[in-house]
């Protein structure tokens, strides 16, 4: 991994993040940090306990659908490297834009659990396709309980949720394809690393060359194994859809903590489905900014402005900002361990 990229990526997200949480409170009419604290702790502690409970399922059922995978595929790894694997993949996807640093960074510690790399490409993109058609479904299920819900979003939340929908839709299809055909994004590269060796770019071609051919021959075999087992991909999508919903089912508690009625904590859990839609098309870092102007947004029709305000400070504060930085010390911890036992041996 490039330290000087994840550092600066790192140090961008805290800036970023603290600039979105500054923004919020200045346009939250007067809710302060000591008010969310009060408010939590005159909540309904039970539902505060599921909230939690949801934030630490995030993290460990997708490193439970990266062990299904890596199982179908002939690997079996315990469910604690499997957290590993999620907590990496959690942390740098939200400190990089497009969350573009979480598959190497989970690939990375797959490779150093003895996995192929070819192995591990197939295995995250399998899943990554999982991840994005279970956010498509999850918005599905939110028109069959609430359509009018996406007629209270303002225009720019619509065209975010209509954008959103039609690019994961995209993604997915993409990622189905390049499951069953990756092989030739590997002629790709082998082009591209003759390339740079014909303008003495790099040197020592033969090894470059019979590296990418070990990893395609992997990846092939695995996607191979793994798209011929309709069990393994339907785990792998049940996994990754209980991912998405614990993880959106997070405001929703938080506002039966704060006294809410049921009826409208289902439109609450609803409205979030169209929401993480319509932040995911965005390409900046966590979604910071973009996704507390649509829970603000989309939740105000449901409870009013103020108390929309309350729920994304609260469920923001527990879904990504603690979410992200126990991730990073789990996925920091890993790679201490990791990087020890190699200079012990």
């Amino acid at each position: 991994m490039d330290t000087k990229k994840k550092v600066f990526w790192s140090l961008f997200s805290i800036l970023l993040a603290g600039l979105t949480i500054w923004a919020v409170f200045s346009q939250s009419e007067g809710i302060s940090v000591s008010e969310l604290i009060e408010s939590a702790k005159a909540g309904d502690k039970k539902w505060l306990i599921c909230a939690v409970i949801c934030v630490l399922l995030y993290i460990w059922l997708e490193g439970v659908a990266l062990c299904s995978i890596l199982k179908g595929a002939g690997y079996k790894r315990n469910h604690f490297k499997g957290l590993l694997y999620s907590t990496s993949d959690i942390y740098f996807s939200a400190i990089t834009p497009s969350a573009t640093g979480g598959q190497p960074a989970s690939a990375y510690f797959m490779i150093a659990d003895g996995i192929p790399a070819g192995v591990a490409t197939a295995s995250l993109i399998l899943n990554l396709m999982m991840y994005t058609i279970s956010i498509v479904v999850l918005g599905i299920i939110s028109v069959f309980i609430n359509y009018r819900l996406f007629f209270d979003f303002r225009p720019l939340s619509k065209f975010l949720i209509i954008a959103g929908f039609i690019i994961l839709t995209l993604f997915s299809l993409f990622f189905l394809s390049f499951l069953r055909r990756g092989d030739k994004a590997f002629d790709v590269v082998t082009r591209f690393v003759r390339f740079l060796h014909r303008k003495h770019i790099i040197h020592r071609l033969e090894p470059r060359l019979e590296k990418i051919e070990k990893t395609r021959i992997e990846y092939t075999e695995c996607s191979e194994i793994i798209s011929g087992k309709k069990s393994t991909l339907f785990k792998a999508f049940i996994w990754n859809f209980l991912q998405r919903t614990s993880q959106i089912a997070i405001p929703m508690f938080i506002y039966l903590m704060l006294g809410g009625q049921v009826q409208k904590a289902v439109s609450i859990f609803a409205a979030q489905c169209l929401i993480t839609i319509g932040f995911n098309c965005v390409p900046v870092p966590g979604a910071m900014g973009i996704a507390d102007y649509l829970m603000v947004d989309g939740f105000s029709s449901i409870v009013g402005r103020e108390q929309a305000f309350t729920i994304d400070m609260m469920s923001r504060g527990l879904s990504f900002y603690i979410c992200v930085a126990l991730s990073g010390i789990i996925t920091l911890l890993g790679y201490i361990i990791i990087r020890r036992r190699r200079a012990n041996k």
